[in-house]
């Protein structure tokens, strides 16, 4: 992706001079500067906790800092709310879109702001026009009066993106635009960030995927602890490099953090043995992906890890192992005997637990503390046998989970919703250990959790493979299944399309096994690769 040139640099846009927030005795945001120009794509890093959030609540007028300076094109920026922010020319794109779904396309660009005609009615046919106009701007071609809720969630960030240019708007802040998006659709959305640069839009943006911000960013600003950890400019036009960005992050070299364990030996015992597994179709989702005829093995101690493009079937896969979704056909073994987990609650009782991927919407009960998000799945095991809780015991699990873990919380009352990513997703792995699972899967263990708590995420996965558990890891990201995995396997269109050592993998492998159809006429063996006589 290329950058801008720096050659003859624009007068600075905006400028954050010296912000300090506080909150209640707690500093968020200390002494943090920084600038951008038009035509400049500026990347905001940090891990979770950083500081990020409360810079960009300040820059789009939700709140504002306790002290230091903010000009915007040359003028003191002070907006006392986001419609001014707006109206001064900032945009916040918000990683969940605020988007009305029953609302058409062109409703959700020009919403509180309709053109009207001679009479002061709205003029629906200017309405159509000028929504074709601009969201041709950002390479999408569907009709201005299609209802958002029938769009792709990609199509719907870039009707965001156009909404914020029929706004004029000068800089654009984009708060994780990728997360949801297949690797296609995040190629698209970074093609149209570059047009906006050419068009000499300021973008701000905000993201754990470092290898997108290396890819399209000019520039990066990095906050640690509420603090500036300091600027990074790419090098005679060359990408910067992820070392330097994760240990500006985290203080330290990126070398700890995906570092593969050393080999451990594992037990070898098949745990969960799925054979000719089919899901059925739903009939209101009939694009949906659904299982075509997968076997799989699981052994005690190992970490298999399961990779695959969005809309490959691993999610699914996970869900019909745990009951979440109706098997058409297949059998499913749990140490050689038969099972047939209806529900989830039979595949926990089974000994089977799941971290799924979705962990605001599938995994928390945001508004409850940390102790009964803990226990939920135990709720027998820390009953005093009358129907009650026994909260003492509860509360001296969750303690020494809190510690093996390294859980920062401040107590176990504290709302879930509170804590970092890496620390929710810390919480639910204790969910599981509370309960002694025989199989664990975790889908996406990683997701919207910051650089330096995946490396400890990681490291429970293996510690966990250590005491005897069958850990199936899923994930988009190909350094983390390679970081944690003892045996890998890939997936596309609901099917296994290889599987090899995680010693033997490497991402060119995994990417050429993800890509491919058996339909295709490649078959492979056990371990991946074609059959003789046949070209790779």
């Amino acid at each position: 992706m290329p950058a801008a040139e720096t050659a003859s640099p624009s007068p600075v846009l905006l400028a954050v001079e010296g912000v300090t927030k506080h909150f209640a005795g707690v500093t968020a945001l200390s002494d943090v500067s920084l600038d951008i120009r038009p035509g400049e794509i500026l990347g905001l890093l940090g891990e979770n906790g950083a500081g990020k959030s409360t810079l960009l609540k300040i820059l789009s007028g939700v709140m504002p800092p306790s002290s230091g300076r903010i000009t915007f094109d040359g003028a003191d920026y002070a907006p006392s709310s986001p419609q001014d922010a707006k109206r001064l020319g900032i945009v916040t794109i918000y990683q969940e879109l605020s988007l009305i779904p029953t609302l058409t396309v062109a409703e959700n660009i020009f919403i509180g702001r309709a053109p009207t005609g001679p009479l002061g009615l709205v003029s629906w046919r200017k309405m159509e026009d000028d929504s074709r106009a601009i969201i041709a701007r950002v390479g999408l071609s569907i009709d201005p009066m299609t209802p958002v809720s029938a769009l792709s969630v990609a199509e719907q960030q870039l009707v965001e993106i156009a909404r914020a240019l029929s706004l004029k708007s000068r800089l654009i802040i984009m708060d994780e635009p990728t997360s949801a998006l297949t690797e296609t659709e995040v190629q698209r959305l970074l093609s149209i960030m570059d047009r906006l640069r050419q068009d000499k839009v300021a973008i701000m943006f905000v993201t754990h995927r470092l290898e997108e911000a290396s890819a399209i960013c000019d520039r990066m600003t990095v906050l640690r602890d509420g603090r500036l950890a300091g600027h990074l400019d790419r090098d005679k036009g060359r990408p910067i490099q992820l070392p330097r960005i994760i240990e500006k992050m985290v203080g330290r070299a990126a070398s700890e953090l995906y570092a593969r364990p050393a080999q451990r030996a594992v037990a070898g015992d098949v745990i969960l043995s799925v054979r000719g597994l089919r899901t059925v179709r739903d009939p209101e989702a009939p694009h949906a992906i659904v299982l075509d005829g997968v076997d799989i093995d699981l052994r005690a101690g190992e970490i298999l890890g399961v990779a695959g493009l969005v809309g490959s079937g691993r999610t699914e896969l996970a869900r019909a192992i745990f009951g979440a979704d109706r098997i058409a056909a297949g059998t499913i073994t749990l140490e050689g005997r038969s099972i047939a987990p209806a529900s989830p609650a039979d595949a926990i009782a089974l000994g089977i637990g799941l971290v799924p991927e979705d962990r605001k919407h599938q995994a928390i009960f945001a508004a409850l503390g940390i102790l009964p998000n803990f226990s939920v799945a135990s709720l027998a095991t820390f009953s005093n046998g009358f129907g009650f809780m026994a909260e003492g015991r509860e509360r001296d699990a969750l303690s020494g989970f809190r510690k093996m873990l390294s859980i920062r919380m401040a107590s176990p009352e504290q709302a879930i919703e509170g804590l970092s990513g890496g620390n929710q997703q810390k919480v639910i792995l204790a969910r599981w250990l509370a309960r002694d699972p025989k199989v664990l899967i975790v889908d996406e263990p990683t997701r919207g959790v910051d650089v330096g708590a995946k490396a400890e995420v990681h490291q429970i996965l293996v510690q966990l493979a250590a005491r005897g558990i069958a850990v199936m890891m899923i994930s988009s990201e190909l350094p983390e299944v390679l970081a944690v995995s003892d045996r890998i396997v890939t997936m596309r269109r609901g099917r296994i399309t290889g599987e090899m050592p995680g010693v033997e993998a490497n991402e060119e492998k995994l990417m050429e096994l993800m890509a491919l159809d058996r339909q295709d006429g490649l078959s492979q063996d056990a371990q991946g690769q074609p059959a003789e006589g046949q070209a790779r």
